[in-house]
């Protein structure tokens, strides 16, 4: 009639399937007795102990008033009390504020931080138990060290997990900011009506956690307002396409056109819009005629040998679809899921796998008709005076091409690849108004198609600026990169 705790269920899948079966065949159980199972999301995991199970997730609160919430219920009043210099509780609500906030950043994706980080509940133990034992060693003539709290906080506690050099500078600027003799100051605040309070007992923070807002708006992170539209799409997106996947997925939908149907018409028309297979023995003397061992001329082989097969493995796939609807040959795995994906106008797994990120089947499909054009036109006509730099497979590689030409063309000067940096100016040509390559004497390539994200850019004084509200994207004029 006890309980059962098996802990990290996913380190020992197989004994799984014979739990299962001695739960199911035991003859007698007692009416008290429960399994519980700890484990990570794990694919192999058994899918009929999964179901017949009562599952629940623990998943950090979400906004800083439930972050807070859940760090002060676990404060107890002895910890409130157990320095007596006034420094203590002020620096124990802000090493709470900072925890909340590094969680909160992370639903941002990489506009909160560049590598989502997974920062616990023992990062702010260990955190306030260095605040504590620094309290104990300052001597009052000399007060807090706060550049070293600043690190510890900034480099050692939080900044332990972090290993990108942008998200490091963001957590010591947080450090700066909120850590210093100026956080005792009537006038300090995170963010305006986000102050730190004066109280002596823990019930006194939690009714001044209780009245601060729901949602906070993404400026109490430091982040721009237009920070949340992303996060509310992101959520929306997902949402919806958690509900596409859960539809069922039965052949007739009422009196309109079947699935199968649906699917073999838009088959047909991807199929008729398809571009031709390159010719190998073409492409070879096309690259001959330009030079087939010039570092871009390499490049761009290698970019058609990916876009090639992508071309075959989706010409492959509609033939074998439209085969397996008509019934002349077996609907595998594979290409239910194509049917399946391409029904809610989704990119099948087996096309994604070889190719690039799209929201929808129509626009990767738009992308590969504008991809394979670049590639094709470059072929027969030569050299373009710019390039759609995200219509690359590797864009570094590309780039890398660059540097080794104008490496080569300086090779009298004693120039060397190891040496050669990149260099970039955003030109005020938009890509209509670009008529030819970029000056010999500096070389380099124009490139269109990039865009800034959560920044405008002025064009008449070649700067960054605020981005405006509610604008995402902002589209960039071309850019000219040398080396």
């Amino acid at each position: 009639g006890g309980w059962l705790l098996l802990q990290n269920c996913h380190l020992g899948l197989e004994f799984l399937s014979e739990l299962m079966d001695t739960i199911t065949t035991v003859e007698s159980m007692s009416e008290d007795f429960r399994t519980w199972i700890t484990t990570e999301a794990h694919p192999e995991f058994p899918i009929n102990l999964l179901q017949s199970s009562i599952k629940f997730t623990n998943e950090p609160p979400q906004g800083v008033k439930a972050g807070l919430k859940r760090t002060y219920s676990a404060v107890t009043q002895d910890l409130l009390e157990v320095s007596k210099m006034p420094q203590w509780k002020p620096l124990l609500y802000a090493v709470a504020f900072l925890h909340s906030t590094v969680q909160e950043r992370r639903k941002f994706g990489p506009l909160g931080w560049n590598i989502p980080y997974e920062f616990n509940q023992a990062d702010f133990t260990a955190s306030v138990q260095f605040v504590r034992n620094h309290l104990n060693d300052v001597d009052s003539k000399h007060g807090v060290n706060w550049s070293c709290v600043r690190y510890m906080l900034g480099e050692v506690q939080y900044g332990g997990r972090v290993t990108d050099d942008f998200d490091k500078a963001l957590l010591n600027t947080y450090a700066r900011v909120w850590f210093g003799e100026h956080m005792f100051s009537e006038k300090f605040c995170f963010y305006k009506d986000y102050v730190i309070p004066k109280g002596k007992t823990v019930e006194e923070y939690l009714q001044y956690i209780e009245q601060l807002p729901a949602i906070d708006t993404p400026e109490v992170f430091g982040l721009h307002p237009n920070a949340d539209i992303t996060y509310q799409t992101n959520l929306a997106n997902e949402t919806l396409s958690t509900i596409v996947s859960i539809q069922p997925k039965d052949s007739s939908s009422g009196g309109g056109e079947t699935r199968e149907a649906v699917v073999q018409r838009l088959a047909d028309e991807m199929l008729e819009k398809l571009p031709p297979d390159y010719n190998p023995h073409e492409v070879k003397v096309q690259l001959q005629k330009m030079g087939a061992i010039q570092p871009i001329n390499i490049f761009l082989r290698q970019e058609i040998d990916r876009m090639q097969h992508v071309i075959s493995r989706v010409r492959t796939t509609l033939t074998d679809l439209k085969l397996a609807i008509d019934g002349t040959i077996i609907m595998s795995e594979e290409l239910q899921d194509a049917l399946d994906n391409m029904y809610d106008a989704r990119i099948p797994k087996l096309w994604f796998r070889i190719s690039w990120e799209s929201t929808t089947l129509g626009f990767w499909f738009t992308e590969l008709l504008e991809r394979n054009q670049q590639f094709s036109s470059w072929l027969q006509d030569g050299r373009p005076n710019q390039f759609w730099m995200t219509g690359f497979f590797n864009p570094q590689g590309f780039l890398t091409a660059m540097r080794q030409e104008t490496t080569r063309m300086n090779l009298a000067k004693g120039w060397a690849l190891d040496s050669v940096v990149l260099h970039n100016e955003v030109t005020k040509m938009m890509k209509e108004d670009v008529v030819g390559p970029p000056p010999a004497d500096i070389g380099g390539v124009y490139i269109y198609g990039l865009y800034l994200e959560g920044a405008g850019w002025d064009r008449r004084n070649s700067k960054l600026i605020e981005s405006p509200p509610k604008v995402l994207f902002t589209s960039l004029p071309v850019v000219h990169v040398y080396a």
